[in-house]
């Protein structure tokens, strides 16, 4: 005899199986909406976790956290990478983040990036993203132009240019300010209107420019960022 108990418990795991079946679905629409090179490239990611050191994976997972209870408090998870001129790091993060929550089909979760002072998107890193397997189209010849992502590793296709954190652009409270160069971590002890401040610094590829390690400098960078914004995703989604 099937108890009400036993109904309950039969009801629960296929909701649960429906859910994980409708994410298995989602994520492989998306995989296959994308061009063959960034999909590859995408999935040779994922499997690197190992690359990416135990404390770090201890960090990316606090802020996880922190992301899911920003969801739950406010509705979405607002996340904003500032670096200082926001022409590299910050912008690479934006971007991956947002790729990477298309990838694992997680919804409200929103990806924006400024400096302490504006610039240009700096295009050795356009390059890179581009070598990568991304499509950034440059709407206009300016000293600082503004990118569309179109290779379609997100659902939205958000302007990509040089702009200070503060910029009418970005959101100005209820949102993550993650600080991911060490100089801005310094100049912005305060973050006004961030419901959390994180400090997760990377090391700036501009130390290799015009030399003959730049492209690979840049090439790394991309890959490393990419790598921890995948793995900080599924992180959230286990949460």
């Amino acid at each position: 005899m099937i108890t009400l108990n036993d109904q309950t418990n039969l009801a629960s795991t296929t909701q649960i199986v429906t859910i994980l079946l409708i994410m298995l679905i989602n994520q492989h629409m998306i995989s296959q909406n994308l061009p063959s090179i960034l999909r590859d490239s995408i999935k040779v990611l994922t499997e690197q976790e190992h690359l990416i050191t135990d404390s770090r994976r201890a960090e990316l997972a606090d802020l996880a956290s922190q992301m899911v209870a920003l969801k739950t408090d406010k509705g979405s998870a607002k996340v904003t990478f500032v670096c200082t001129h926001n022409s590299r790091r910050s912008q690479l993060a934006e971007l991956w983040l947002r790729t990477a929550a298309s990838y694992y089909s997680i919804n409200d979760l929103l990806a924006y990036s400024g400096g302490t002072a504006s610039t240009a998107f700096n295009p050795r890193m356009v390059a890179a993203l581009e070598r990568f397997g991304f499509v950034l189209d440059k709407k206009e010849d300016v000293q600082n132009p503004t990118y569309v992502e179109v290779s379609g590793s997100s659902h939205v296709q958000q302007k990509m240019f040089s702009k200070k954190y503060d910029a009418p652009y970005n959101p100005n409270q209820d949102f993550i300010a993650v600080m991911v160069c060490a100089q801005a971590d310094r100049d912005c002890p305060f973050v006004p209107g961030a419901w959390a401040r994180v400090s997760l610094p990377y090391l700036d590829p501009k130390v290799a420019d015009d030399g003959p390690q730049e492209a690979s400098a840049y090439d790394n960078k991309v890959k490393e960022i990419g790598r921890e914004m995948l793995y900080l995703a599924s992180q959230m989604q286990a949460n």
